[in-house]
């Protein structure tokens, strides 16, 4: 039991590595937290391979980013086409030796959004964290916060809505699998109780007991608990 139990915990949990970033992620756009106490956690919990981790978790969010960064770009391109074909018809013809200078001027001002070439992400991580408090609300703090960040905020709207599962967890250490399998499908509820709860008395037990020799015994007072309960009837007289 305890071997099926590790194989669990190492499949969800076990190399750091391997873990999914999402959730490393999710405190990061915590503005409390950010990177400061995800470097303090990871290495309380992993040690030297803590900074490792680190790293590949701002490589992988730097990567989210540039996605959602895409596809507003592409949003954005779609919606100045139609703009960019009236301002072409409307705007005058460069004349003279000048014409290439003024051109590349223009294409470089309505392209290039200023001095500042530092994006949303690197702006968000450079500021100082908030101070928490305890009616700190994230959500609020990313609405209020979406016209400085408006493609964070997306991100973050999208990673702080996916629903963390206790079933991986509760899976992983629970003992029902151990006492209820395709031979005893057929106990009832108050004997498989009785079973778990006789498991962990068991295991505080310096000598070791096998259940299973003990299961007709734990039957028959199963029998005899169900016949208390019963009125007396006329064969029992």
């Amino acid at each position: 039991m305890a071997k099926k139990m590790k194989l669990k915990f190492d499949k969800y949990w076990g190399a750091p590595e391997k873990r999914n970033k999402m959730i490393f992620i999710s405190c990061v756009l915590d503005p409390p937290y950010k990177f400061n106490s995800l470097s303090f956690g990871l290495k309380k919990m992993f040690g030297d391979k803590g900074p490792g981790i680190e790293k590949d978790v701002l490589k992988y969010m730097t990567s989210l980013f540039n996605e959602y960064v895409k596809n507003d770009s592409k949003d954005k391109g779609s919606q100045l086409s139609s703009i960019e074909v009236a301002t072409s018809s409307s705007r005058l013809e460069p004349i003279g030796e000048f014409g290439d200078f003024y051109e590349e001027l223009f294409r470089h001002t309505s392209g290039s959004g200023g001095a500042d070439s530092k994006s949303e992400l690197e702006k968000y991580l450079a500021e100082d964290i908030e101070i928490g408090r305890q009616d700190f609300k994230i959500l609020l703090w990313w609405e209020v916060n979406s016209p400085r960040f408006p493609i964070l905020s997306e991100m973050a709207r999208d990673v702080l809505a996916i629903p963390i599962s206790s079933v991986a967890s509760e899976c992983a250490f629970s003992t029902g699998g151990c006492v209820l399998d395709s031979f005893r499908s057929s106990l009832t509820p108050k004997l498989v109780q009785a079973l778990v709860c006789l498991q962990d008395w068991i295991r505080s037990e310096l000598t070791p007991i096998s259940i299973e020799e003990d299961l007709d015994s734990l039957e028959q007072l199963e029998k005899d608990m169900a016949n208390l309960g019963k009125k007396p009837s006329v064969d029992d007289m």
